[in-house]
Formats: structure tokens, sequence, C-alpha cells
């Protein structure tokens, strides 16, 4: 056997053809088909078809592509049904949902992600702004509908990592805690709901704090979650024993970054602590794929953001004062800096 012909192309067009597999479950999100099977059960295509609005050309293939991308199951009698997964994550009317952020994909990022190459030869954003608008935060906090969106997003994304937080972290040790940017505020009630002794704060913007509250107490936990507005870069940080900052650093230059960093360890009592997680890049800059494309997605999102390895974040910490900093994994892709003042 030759070099070239033991040489593949298949992992090569299987990538260059993965945005087919995506828009075909950003699609199924926004027709709401895992919440209709979530409320139905099993249906056939035909029934699909009738309680989705598809026409009779699409139903079967995108309900098939489906089963094959492992998102749907259909049973020997030709009906079709959610996964574990997708009942569990994509069912809108569940408090596990994390389609918040694939609904933000499918309404906003998809599209911008199309000018992906002119972000790489100009440095640019190439979301709203590029189209004369305000940058990405004026704009989505401008808009009732768009801030729910994104907000709604935000917890999609965060849940997972919520938990593994209020595992991970000596809790037991500490009384009040405040989540900086706090969006809906689902960092916030997974860490309240796991230890009943702690009180916290959602921070964020005044535009935030209808979302915020409304959420909390659907989660009844109003009497323990207070929301309280500010600007992280204006205003004091809430006086609490730990901070969290969770996809908050990777939004911002790298002086921005260290200001944020100096302002919480400023805020933070003697022996508080500082939890800021994301997407951390591995320091060898090879296995993370998701950071690294989280990097390129603050590229297309933001005049200067971008994501970090962990011993870039410990470095800043360290300048900032803080003390045994530490990088601890949580759910991958996801790992936090640990640092005490």
């Amino acid at each position: 056997m030759t070099p070239t012909t033991a040489i593949s192309p298949e992992k090569i067009l299987q990538l260059g053809s993965a945005f087919w597999a995506s828009k075909t479950l950003l699609s199924a999100v926004e027709l709401g088909i895992f919440t209709k099977f979530a409320e139905s059960g099993p249906l056939e295509v035909a029934q699909v078809r009738d309680a989705l609005g598809l026409h009779e050309r699409s139903a079967h293939d995108f309900l098939d592509a489906l089963v094959a991308l492992g998102m749907l199951q259909r049973d020997p009698d030709g009906r079709y049904t959610n996964t574990p997964e997708t009942d569990l994550y994509l069912d809108r009317n569940k408090p596990s949902y994390v389609g918040g952020m694939l609904e933000m994909m499918n309404g906003r990022l998809y599209r911008f992600w199309g000018n992906l190459t002119e972000a790489l030869r100009t440095g640019l954003p190439q979301n709203e702004i590029r189209h004369g608008e305000p940058d990405l935060f004026a704009a989505i906090y401008a808009e009732p509908a768009r801030l729910e969106l994104f907000l709604s997003a935000m917890t999609g994304l965060s849940l997972p990592t919520a938990r593994a937080i209020a595992n991970a972290f000596p809790w037991a040790e500490y009384r009040t805690f405040a989540d900086v940017g706090c969006a809906q505020g689902g960092l916030t009630v997974e860490i309240a709901r796991a230890h009943p002794h702690l009180t916290g704060y959602g921070f964020d913007l005044p535009a935030v704090q209808p979302v915020f509250e409304r959420y909390v107490a659907q989660q009844g936990l109003d009497r323990r979650l207070t929301f309280q507005a500010g600007d992280f870069f204006k205003d004091p940080l809430p006086g609490v024993d730990v901070l969290v900052m969770g996809h908050i650093l990777h939004d911002w230059s790298l002086e921005e970054k260290k200001l944020l960093l100096q302002k919480a360890h400023e805020a933070l009592p003697k022996g508080g602590a500082l939890i800021a997680y994301d997407a951390m890049i591995d320091d060898g800059r090879r296995e993370n794929a998701f950071g690294l494309l989280m990097s390129l997605n603050m590229l297309i999102e933001t005049p200067a953001g971008f994501d970090y390895t962990g011993v870039d974040c410990r470095n800043w910490m360290e300048e900032a004062g803080f003390q045994d900093v530490q990088i601890r994994p949580l759910q991958s892709p996801y790992s936090a800096a640990i640092g005490r003042k």
C-alpha cells in the first residue's frame, strides 16, 4: 500500500461538512422537536410532520438524520422519540434544559461565524458591530427579547459547570458568595441549592434584575438569593466571602482581565476566595479544541477578548495578590482557577 492510498481524507471531509450536523441539531431545537417528544412520547413521521409543520419532502430525512446523529431514537415500529440525553437536556420544560445556548448559536452566532475569514484577516468583530449596531453587550442589553435569549443561553451553558463547582469547592468554610455577571442566575441557584447554609448574590447590570429575580423565584430560592445591580468595571464588587467569575474574563482584553482580578482581590476579606472559570485552553494548546474555538468566538464577538490557559490565569491572579492559586478541572472542557486572599 502506498502512502497516498494509506491516508484517508475522511476526517477532513467530516470536519468540513460538520456544519450540516450542527445546523440540523440547531433547527431541531428551534422547532421544539425534543420538547414535543417529551410531552407526547413516541410519534410516527406523519404525526411529527403535522405537529411541527414540516414539509412532506423534508420530514423523513430530517428525523432519520437526527437518529444517525444520536439525537433521536427510532423503535422497530418506525416511531421516533428522544434519547435519554435529549430528553433531559433539550426539553424546554425541564430545569436541566441547556438549549438556550443552542438557541443563541442558531439565532446569532451561526451567521456571524460565516465571516470568520474576514475576522482572521482584520482582527475585528463580526457580530452586530459589523452592521453599525452597538457592541455585543450594548446590543444584547438594549433589547429585552434578545437579552432574555442571551441570559437563558448562559444558564444552559453554565449548569453542568455550576454543579461541578458546587461539589468541587469547600463551601462549608464560607457563609456568603456572589456570582459576578450572574446572568439569569443558573450558577447562583445551583450553589445555593447544594449548600443551604449559604447566602448568595447575583451581580449584573440593572436590566438583568427582573430576569434573575423571576428565575430565582421559580427555583424557590428568592429568600436566600438577592440581586445587586452594578457595572463590574465602574462599581465595587460585592463584599462577600467568595466571588465567582464564570464566562467573564474571556470577554475582555488582557488589561481588563487584570483589572477585574485586582478588583476581586480588593473586594474580598482576608481568607476569602475567587473562583474564575472558563473553557480554559490546555497549557500545551493542543487538546482543548472547544477552548480554542471559544477564543475564536471571542474574536467574532468582542473587540479584544480571548480565552487563556490555566498557567495564564494563575499568573494573572498571583500578580493581583492571590495566593495558593490552583487550576482544577471541572466538567469537560471547563476548568476553574481558585485563589485565596
